[in-house]
């Protein structure tokens, strides 16, 4: 089933992003350590950190809206019947899913270019963009296709948020 393998690679983004913080981390150790202790001047490190907590976030994206790890104010969906609360669930759903398709639709074509022309960030270490550049089209199509997965989910009966059940709230 396409939600299966929709949820295995949204679980595997998710590792990745962790991944790439911890990295973060430890090159910001690294830096510290060349600059403090060695009084040299960093070249990459900061850089890296940037373009690894971008892709973190757009790259995990998709494994927070599966494990419902946003902040939501749900006062009024849990005041709501199981009919009306799944009715805005969908709305809600469809609104992400139209904004998220626009991102990835202005997303490809800048992705593009700067892998057609080559662009290198303008330091000593000149990072091809193009590699830090793709996290955003993939995140954002990842993320497309987790809300198209939650929105059947909710549609077909088959899921509500954690923590919601059929009934509402007395």
């Amino acid at each position: 089933m396409w939600i299966t393998a929709v949820t295995a690679v949204t679980r595997s983004m998710g590792v990745v992003a962790a991944v790439l913080i911890l990295l973060s981390v430890g090159v910001v150790c690294q830096m510290v350590f060349v600059r403090g202790v060695l009084g040299e001047s960093s070249i990459w490190q900061t850089e890296f950190v940037t373009f690894a907590i971008i892709a973190a976030t757009f790259l995990g994206a998709p494994y927070i809206l599966h494990t419902r790890g946003h902040v939501a104010v749900d006062l009024l969906p849990l005041l709501l019947g199981a009919r009306a609360r799944r009715w805005l669930l969908i709305v809600g759903h469809l609104i992400a899913l139209t904004f998220c398709g626009f991102f990835l639709y202005a997303a490809l074509p800048w992705w593009h270019e700067a892998f057609v022309t080559g662009q290198t960030t303008g330091s000593l270490w000149a990072a091809r963009m193009w590699i830090p550049f793709l996290s955003v089209p993939v995140g954002l199509g990842m993320l497309c296709l987790q809300l198209a997965a939650e929105l059947w989910m909710l549609y077909s009966h088959r899921g509500l948020p954690l923590g919601w059940n059929e009934e509402p709230a007395q």
